[in-house]
């Protein structure tokens, strides 16, 4: 059959380094950390007490204030980040079938903070099973996805991805797929994560993945430094809107990129700790551009996992040369993650969103927190270090890679009517 074209026709974004797209891109050019000490609870007790939160937030600027309190933060997160990507759209402007329009969404860890504080409630009161009544349908991590078509009446495809930080680009990969196999016109996919509470920084603390930098957030993030000591939890969303081509020409949408290929693999190595030749991460690389019917000489930007965990860059980097060869030293790589930390489930949303802005605009964002470098890693690849690059970017790869041995790699390019 022939795939139909898939792109992308809305973005929106709630990060730790922005309330909105623009805020967020504008912050990625001019090198902002999101990192600061934690201010959703008392986190001096903790190993780590820095996070990239997000920062100016009023759920009741955008949710009435009784269906907000329904909600986990995960979800509120996916609601306002939807929302600018439809009103950016003009899906709801049009005469679209909502049956064919669906919400295909990611999340590795769901209502953490909900879990929380019901099991609080509980084990601090008298032995009464008492709960809230929306205590699991606020924690389920497919409940976002359900809220999302449930304001807007999308009947299509509807269900999220968990698949640790690789959720959202999963979530991404499904929708393309949907879309260019004809099961869908439209579809919302991104993904949202609230991880940011004494749950998650306990668990993450306890597996030694956070850095500790306490005296330092700013320059905690530091993907590829030799004194990279962990990574930086974040919290957030993003969504972009996935459209088959002629249904977005027919409605006259404006259009930001293409999605053409796909790839996801599996590490079968270790719970935690990545593959050490990156051999996983290499086979969804590979797998992303056979889909996308490119040559790796072709792909101008790699937006990386890049954590700023010891064993996970030096894996990755060793990923990507053995699929680039000589074209890895002519490309940019640049990890976003040094300033808006590790959102899990929603990293590759905000990444995708990275990517596509980077094909529309010309221009590489940084890897910020650059210091020194590492022995083990090339210097001659250029990371975009500090400061942001303007090249051509015809096609631009995003990895994700989750706990679990979860890969995942797609890629955009740059959109030709």
């Amino acid at each position: 059959m022939q795939l139909k074209r898939v792109v992308v026709t809305g973005l929106g974004a709630l990060t730790p380094i922005g309330n909105t797209v623009s805020e967020y891109w504008n912050n990625l050019l001019i090198g902002k950390s999101g990192a600061a000490p934690i201010q959703q609870f008392d986190a001096s007790l903790f190993k780590t007490q820095f996070a990239c939160e997000v920062k100016g937030f009023d759920v009741e600027q955008f949710l009435d204030k009784k269906e907000a309190r329904k909600m986990d933060q995960f979800t509120q997160y996916a609601m306002v980040s939807a929302m600018e990507a439809v009103d950016q759209s003009g899906l709801m402007e049009s005469n679209s079938n909502t049956d064919r329009i669906g919400v295909v969404w990611g999340s590795g860890v769901g209502g953490l903070k909900t879990f929380q504080e019901e099991a609080k409630a509980f084990f601090e009161g008298d032995g009464t099973p008492r709960f809230n009544p929306f205590f699991i349908p606020k924690m389920i991590a497919d409940i976002a996805s359900g809220q999302i078509s449930i304001k807007y009446g999308f009947r299509g495809p509807n269900y999220v991805t968990v698949s640790a930080c690789a959720s959202s680009t999963n979530a991404i990969i499904d929708a393309f797929n949907l879309i260019r196999l004809g099961k869908a016109d439209a579809i919302i996919t991104g993904g949202s994560e609230a991880a940011v509470n004494e749950m998650g920084m306990g668990g993450f603390n306890a597996l030694k993945a956070l850095s500790t930098r306490n005296d330092n957030p700013e320059a905690a993030s530091r993907p590829f430094d030799v004194d990279r000591d962990g990574f930086v939890l974040g919290e957030g969303a993003g969504a972009l809107i996935l459209e088959e081509y002629e249904h977005a020409v027919k409605r006259g949408a404006t259009i930001y990129a293409e999605v053409v290929g796909g790839g996801m693999s599996g590490d079968a190595y270790h719970m935690t700790a990545p593959h050490p030749e990156g051999i996983g991460a290499r086979n969804t690389m590979i797998a992303a551009l056979e889909d996308a019917e490119i040559s790796p000489d072709q792909v101008d930007y790699i937006n990386v996992h890049g954590t700023s965990t010891p064993l996970g860059d030096i894996a990755e980097v060793k990923a990507i040369q053995a699929v680039f060869g000589a074209h890895a030293y002519k490309l940019n790589i640049s990890s976003t993650k040094s300033m808006t930390g590790h959102l899990l489930g929603a990293a590759g949303a905000i990444e995708a969103i990275a990517c596509v802005l980077a094909v529309k605009n010309d221009i590489v964002p940084p890897t910020i927190n650059h210091f020194t470098d590492d022995p083990e890693i090339d210097p001659k690849l250029n990371f975009t270090f500090n400061a942001p690059q303007q090249r051509t970017v015809n096609y631009a790869l995003s990895n994700t890679f989750g706990f679990g041995g979860h890969n995942t790699s797609v890629v955009v390019k740059k959109f030709v009517g």
